[in-house]
């Protein structure tokens, strides 16, 4: 079992940027970010593919998070900037760890506050 953890949450002011990291314990594919925001549903914000590293976003973040890759250090990472409260969510890292096989892999969680 591939064990995923997740740093770089924390509080920040509306405007302020955040980086989360999130660092495998094993081989990987595509890893993604999802978040749940406080009493939702969690959701989709942000992939990385595997085979040709295309990333995807979820529309409201788009133009202020990206998501990179690091495959030589099995990380993913999550750069957020112009934080609105909205972003106020616990943010989930997870990962393919069979290529195309679906995401069978979630860290634990980073909390993520955003104050107005």
């Amino acid at each position: 079992q591939v064990q995923l953890v997740e740093s770089g949450g924390g509080s920040v002011q509306a405007g302020g940027s955040l980086r989360l990291s999130c660092v495998a314990s094993g081989r990987t594919y595509t890893m993604a970010w999802f978040r749940q925001p406080p009493g939702k549903a969690r959701d989709f914000v942000a992939r990385h593919l595997w085979s040709g590293g295309a990333t995807y976003y979820e529309d409201s973040v788009k133009g202020r998070f990206t998501i990179s890759r690091d495959k030589a250090k099995n990380s993913v990472y999550l750069e957020m900037n112009n934080l609105k409260p909205e972003d106020t969510a616990v943010y989930y890292c997870a990962a393919e760890t069979r290529e195309f096989q679906g995401y069978s892999s979630w860290g634990q969680g980073t909390q993520v506050t955003v104050s107005s």
